[in-house]
C-alpha cells in the first residue's frame, strides 16, 4: 500500500493531474508514508517531469499534509 501511494503521486504529478493530489496525499499519510517520503516523489519528479508540475503537487499537498501535522 505504501508503495502505491508513492507510484501514485508521482504518476499524479506527472500526468499534471494536481487536482487529485490532495485525495492521495491524505492516502498515503493513512498508509504510513512520513512527510519526507512524500515530499521526496515530489522532488523526483521534478526531475523528470518538470518543476512546475512538482510545485502545483507540492501546493495541492501542503494543506493535507498540515492538517495531519496538526492533529
Amino acid at each position: 500500500r505504501r508503495d502505491r501511494s508513492l507510484i501514485n503521486l508521482g504518476m499524479l504529478t506527472a500526468l499534471g493531474k494536481t487536482h487529485e493530489v490532495a485525495v492521495h496525499t491524505r492516502g498515503a499519510k493513512n498508509n504510513g508514508l512520513s512527510n519526507e517520503e512524500i515530499a521526496a516523489v515530489f522532488l523526483q519528479a521534478a526531475v523528470y517531469c518538470g518543476v512546475p508540475a512538482a510545485v502545483d503537487s507540492f501546493r495541492a499537498a501542503s494543506p493535507v499534509i498540515a492538517e495531519y501535522d496538526s492533529e
